[in-house]
């Protein structure tokens, strides 16, 4: 494997869509997704893991049960495994999520925004 350099805003030109992670770099059993997000997301949870949200451009509201998350670019939160949270961003946002690998978007969801856990970047 080679080691580079990874550049958030050079792999955030290389993608459109919004609420499809694309895989940058992997860290043992780890992935490190970029994403971006806007409008609503689906309401769900991930029973087996934590998941760690770092926002890298613009803003969003981390949805939880009990309340929300306001988070901004520089900031990020870790949902603990099985809590149910929801990403909802005004405006496009763009995140890096830090997971397991083979973790699918939407948790224990289903849901026409479940996306492929395996695409590269």
């Amino acid at each position: 494997m080679a080691v580079e350099v990874i550049n958030f805003k050079d792999k955030l030109t290389l993608f459109g869509e919004q609420w499809s992670p694309k895989i940058i770099a992997q860290l043992n059993d780890y992935h490190f997704k970029l994403a971006k997000i806007q409008g609503e997301f689906v309401w769900h949870s991930h029973p087996e893991t934590d998941e760690v949200f770092i926002v890298v451009e613009g803003a969003f509201e981390m949805q939880l049960t009990d309340g929300g998350l306001h988070l901004k670019a520089g900031e990020m939160c870790v949902i603990p495994k099985g809590v149910e949270h929801r990403p909802v961003a005004a405006e496009e946002c763009a995140i890096l999520l830090v997971e397991p690998a083979g973790t699918v978007n939407t948790g224990d969801a289903q849901s026409d925004l479940t996306a492929p856990h395996d695409d590269w970047i």
